[in-house]
C-alpha cells in the first residue's frame, strides 16, 4: 500500500452515443479532447500542474493510431509539456489506464495525473486493428493455440453461461432490468453531474462541416424494453445461445476522464476531493473462457483490504454479457441492488476503451448522489484480464 493518499478531484464522460449515432461523425481526438478538457475546467485545476495523462483506447488503427491520448491532449489545446501515453487492455484499457495515473501518484513520480479513455466504434470497428490488407500477421499463432484454444468474446460468454447453469430467462431478465435502471436514472437526472455535453459539427449534404454545431448531451442506448421483446432475439453468439443484443453490451462511442492527486496536493491546491483511490489491482484468468476477471479482482480487492462484500455500497460491474454479472453473482452473493442501480452496459452502452473511466466516473457521483461510502469498479477483458478499483467518498 501506498504512503501517499491519492484521490479523485473530478470525473466526467460524455453522453454514450450508440453504433452509427449522434457522435459517429466525430473523430476519436475530438470526442476524447471535449472529456480532457472538460476534467481539468471542472476541477478548476491549472492544467500546467499536471504530471502525466494515461489514456485508455483498444483500436489504435486510424483516428486512433499515433498515441490518441497525446493527440486528443493537444487538440484540446492544453499544456504541450504535458506528456501522454496510450494504453491497451481491451475492455478494461481505461480502467487500466486509471491504475497506472494513480500508480504514478502514488509513487511520487507525479503529484498530478488525468486517466481517460476514448472509442468510437462506430468508425473503428472491432477487429480494424487486424487488417486483411496488407498482411501484417496474426495477433496469436500456431505456438499459442497449442497452449490455448482462440476463442471469441461471443463464445467465452457462452462457454460462461454454460458452467453456472445461466438460461436464456435469466439473461432476459438481467437486460430488462439494465434497462430499467437507466431509464430510472435518466428521469431522476442521476447523470447530470458526470456528464459533458459534446459539440458535433453539423454536416451538410457533402458530408463537409457548415460551421453550425449541435449539443449531444444524452445518452443513446437505454430503449423502451419488455420480456416478451427480448424473447424473440436472435442469439448474438451460438446459434441456441442464451446472449442476444437485447443482453450483451452495445456497440457505442464515447469518452471519459478522471483527474487525479494526493490529498495533500488536492488541499495546497484548493481542490475538494472527491473520492480516495483504496487500492487497485489487474489479474489474470482463463483466456479461453475469458470473462470471469471480475471474479478473481473482486476477491483480491476485498481480501487485500480486509472487506467483505457486504462492506461494498456499491458496485460498477461492467455488462459486456448478462452471463458475466450473473456468474460473478453466483461466486460473490452481493446484494443486487447495489449493482450497477443505474444500469450498465447493456443499457447505456460499451464504447471499449472508454468504458473503464466511465465506470468510475459513476462509481464516484453516485457515492456522493446516495451518501455512500465504499465503491468496487470492475471489468472482464479479451484475453482474460480483470481490473479491479476500490474507492472511498472522500
Amino acid at each position: 500500500m501506498s504512503t501517499r493518499e491519492v484521490v479523485v478531484v473530478e470525473a466526467v464522460r460524455t453522453p454514450i452515443g450508440r453504433r452509427n449515432g449522434g457522435l459517429s461523425t466525430m473523430q476519436s481526438i475530438d470526442v476524447l479532447a471535449t472529456a480532457q478538457r472538460a476534467v481539468v475546467e471542472r476541477s478548476g485545476i491549472d492544467p500546467t500542474e499536471i504530471g502525466q495523462v494515461v489514456g485508455g483506447c483498444v483500436g489504435q488503427v486510424g483516428m486512433q493510431a499515433l498515441n490518441v491520448t497525446r493527440t486528443a491532449w493537444l487538440n484540446a489545446g492544453l499544456p504541450l509539456e504535458v506528456a501522454s501515453t496510450t494504453v491497451d487492455a481491451q475492455c478494461g484499457s481505461s480502467q487500466q489506464a486509471t491504475s497506472l495515473a494513480y500508480g504514478l501518484v502514488a509513487s511520487g513520480v507525479v503529484d498530478v495525473a488525468v486517466a481517460s479513455g476514448v472509442e468510437l466504434m462506430s468508425r473503428v470497428p472491432m477487429g480494424s486493428t487486424i487488417p486483411s490488407d496488407p498482411d501484417v500477421g496474426k495477433p496469436v499463432n500456431r505456438r499459442y493455440r497449442e497452449r490455448y484454444e482462440f476463442t471469441s468474446q461471443f463464445e467465452g460468454a457462452e462457454r460462461l453461461a454454460e458452467r453456472y447453469g445461466i438460461t436464456r430467462s435469466d439473461c432476459d431478465a438481467f437486460g430488462k432490468l439494465s434497462q430499467d435502471r437507466a431509464a430510472e436514472a435518466w428521469a431522476e437526472d442521476r447523470y447530470g453531474t458526470q456528464i459533458t455535453p459534446v459539440d458535433v459539427p453539423e454536416l451538410g449534404e457533402d458530408g463537409k462541416p457548415t460551421g453550425g454545431a449541435n449539443k449531444f448531451t444524452r445518452d443513446e442506448g437505454p430503449r423502451e424494453t419488455t420480456l416478451e421483446g427480448l424473447a424473440h432475439l436472435k442469439p448474438s453468439g451460438r446459434p441456441d445461445g442464451v446472449h442476444t443484443a437485447g443482453t450483451s453490451s452495445q456497440i457505442s462511442d464515447g469518452a471519459a476522464a478522471v483527474l487525479l492527486t494526493t490529498k495533500e496536493k488536492a488541499q495546497q491546491l484548493g481542490l475538494t476531493p472527491k473520492a480516495t483511490i483504496v487500492d487497485v489491482c489487474l489479474v489474470g484468468c482463463d483466456p479461453v473462457v475469458m470473462l470471469e476477471g471480475p471474479i478473481p479482482a473482486t476477491r483480491k480487492l476485498l481480501g487485500d483490504n480486509g472487506l467483505s462484500v457486504n462492506d461494498i455500497d456499491l458496485f460498477e460491474i461492467n455488462e459486456a454479457f448478462a452471463a458475466v454479472v450473473l456468474a460473478w453473482e453466483q461466486e460473490l452473493k452481493p446484494n443486487m441492488a447495489r449493482v450497477n442501480p443505474n444500469g450498465g452496459a447493456i443499457a447505456l452502452g460499451h464504447p471499449l476503451g472508454a468504458t473503464g473511466a466511465m465506470l468510475i466516473t459513476k462509481a464516484v457521483h453516485e457515492l456522493h448522489r446516495a451518501d455512500l461510502e465504499h465503491a468496487l469498479v470492475t471489468m472482464c477483458c479479451g484475453g482474460g484480464l480483470g481490473t479491479g478499483t476500490l474507492l472511498r467518498r472522500a
